[in-house]
């Protein structure tokens, strides 16, 4: 029935190692918190089933022609992938109020005491809207954190959530693990801007730029939009400065916090170069820099071929 909009002092990682999140003394009992989160965050499902029960993601819609793709229902992916190539009109939706409210209540039912839902940034959907409208009427207490990212820069404050809840921390801590004063940077490379101006997430003028003078931007997203960083005439210098970007992320990242950054590859297409992107990374992370495949909803927009790099 909360909400949270604002940034809290501390960081996630902190949350992660233990060292503000409270664990049950011998012979208390933990509020039980669950995470909810939507499919924006790509989080692969091996690294959610160590969570068990306690955790849910919300699949947004795709629309292909009209007709609506729900993913993890449907072979969203083929249509998709079809529908691009043939230049059908393609868009996104918010889940419905009435998805949360349901997957909400069957937290309820099933005995927690309180939920925090994590989203992907207001500034790209309507998402955080539809979940708040849908907080308003569970009996439960219900945080619902807009993270200002998308794709595993979300994925990682959620990562950081349930891990304070598997713990035993409360609402007021999972919250905060969730809300990162310092979010993960994704930076990424498409091989074509016509996506994202048809879905209205970068400019016409943007588009122009990148089709008239054959320039391939380097993208990011900044205070929850998607601008251009840099602008590079090929796609391989695109991608090689990608790279380089992602380094010294990651070492200013580690500089900062005392510990090595977390790196994640996401692509839609382009695996081939997503993985020599991992190896280029390799050294740079706290753990196995993985390619995680984009989700839908954000291949959507992107379009095919798109390789991007969080660092978090």
């Amino acid at each position: 029935m909360g909400e949270t909009r604002g940034r809290q002092a501390a960081g996630w990682i902190e949350r992660l190692r233990g060292l503000t999140v409270p664990v049950p003394r011998p012979g208390q009992v933990a509020v039980r918190v669950a995470v909810v989160t939507d499919s924006a965050a790509a989080l692969p499902e091996d690294w959610l089933a160590r969570f068990g029960a306690g955790v849910r993601v919300v699949p947004m819609p795709v629309m292909i022609d009209g007709q609506i793709y729900t993913e993890g229902h449907d072979d969203v992916a083929t249509a998709l992938a079809t529908g691009l190539a043939t230049g059908a009109k393609i868009s996104t939706s918010r889940p419905a109020p009435g998805v949360f409210a349901r997957t909400y209540r069957e937290l309820e039912t099933a005995g927690y005491a309180g939920i925090v839902s994590v989203h992907l940034s207001s500034r790209l959907s309507g998402t955080v809207d539809a979940a708040r409208l849908a907080a308003e009427d569970i009996g439960i207490d219900v945080r619902v954190v807009d993270s200002e990212t998308v794709g595993m820069a979300q994925g990682y404050a959620v990562l950081a959530a349930l891990e304070a809840a598997r713990v035993g921390a409360g609402v007021d801590d999972v919250t905060a693990a969730a809300t990162v004063e310092d979010p993960g940077v994704i930076n990424f490379v498409v091989p074509s801007l016509d996506q994202l101006r048809r879905g209205g997430r970068i400019t016409l003028a943007a588009s122009v730029l990148g089709t008239l003078l054959a320039v391939k931007p380097l993208l990011t997203l900044s205070d929850g939009h998607i601008q251009i960083r840099e602008k590079v005439r090929t796609e391989s210098r695109a991608l090689a400065r990608l790279v380089e970007i992602s380094r010294d992320e990651a070492v200013a990242r580690a500089e900062r916090t005392g510990r090595p950054a977390h790196i994640a590859v996401h692509c839609y297409g382009n695996a081939d170069r997503a993985q020599e992107i991992v190896h280029e990374l390799a050294a740079y992370a706290a753990e196995e820099v993985r390619v995680v495949g984009l989700p839908a909803v954000l291949g959507a927009h992107t379009g095919a071929g798109v390789v991007a790099v969080v660092v978090a």
